[in-house]
């Protein structure tokens, strides 16, 4: 699908089955359920699809492979316009991958529930820069990237990435939380 060859991922649903691997177990029934609702070519007919995957009974037998529902499932919903809808699906694999330890999918799903408007938790592993704490208490105290950037011989895309680059270390997905985000940081 990720390559735009919808017809062929269809042909390989079909075929898996046509030969009975969603009558095997449970787990193929779950993952082929999924395939079908990801190369579902309208939204309606992919949101049943993965619904009736997240339903098989036992899915959580899974964890990883019901995160990636959800995940898989919200990613749609989120392009799909529906950002509400979408934010119950991603913390749900965001929640799972963070205690499989999956890092990597679990960054995935807080860049999604960051494009939904949705706060995440903050990464305390990763500790900003000296030049994005600078820049982060410049921003909560009100100044513009503009005004930040002229103050600190800056251009104001620097400004920008630093923000951007910064946001997900604090947990927040605006400037707006980043006050608080930094008087907890600071709280003994």
């Amino acid at each position: 699908m990720r390559t735009g060859r919808r017809d062929k991922a269809l042909e390989h649903v079909r075929a898996a089955r046509d030969a009975g691997l969603d009558t095997v177990s449970p787990r193929l029934r779950m993952v082929l359920g999924a395939c079908a609702a990801l190369a579902a070519k309208d939204d309606g007919e992919a949101s049943r699809g993965f619904g009736e995957a997240l339903a098989v009974e036992g899915g959580e037998r899974w964890p990883f492979d019901h995160a990636r529902i959800h995940l898989l499932h919200g990613e749609r919903l989120r392009r799909g316009q529906a950002p509400a809808r979408a934010r119950r699906h991603l913390h749900a694999a965001a929640e799972v991958f963070q205690r499989l330890g999956a890092e990597p999918w679990s960054a995935r799903a807080e860049q999604e529930l960051r494009a939904c408007g949705s706060p995440v938790r903050a990464r305390p592993g990763k500790a900003l820069t000296p030049q994005q704490r600078e820049i982060v208490a410049l921003a909560a105290a009100g100044l513009s990237n503009k005004q930040i950037a002229e103050k600190l011989f800056l251009s104001p895309r620097t400004v920008s990435t630093h923000l951007y680059q910064a946001f997900p270390k604090l947990g927040v997905t605006s400037r707006a939380g980043l006050r608080d985000a930094l008087e907890q940081r600071h709280r003994p």
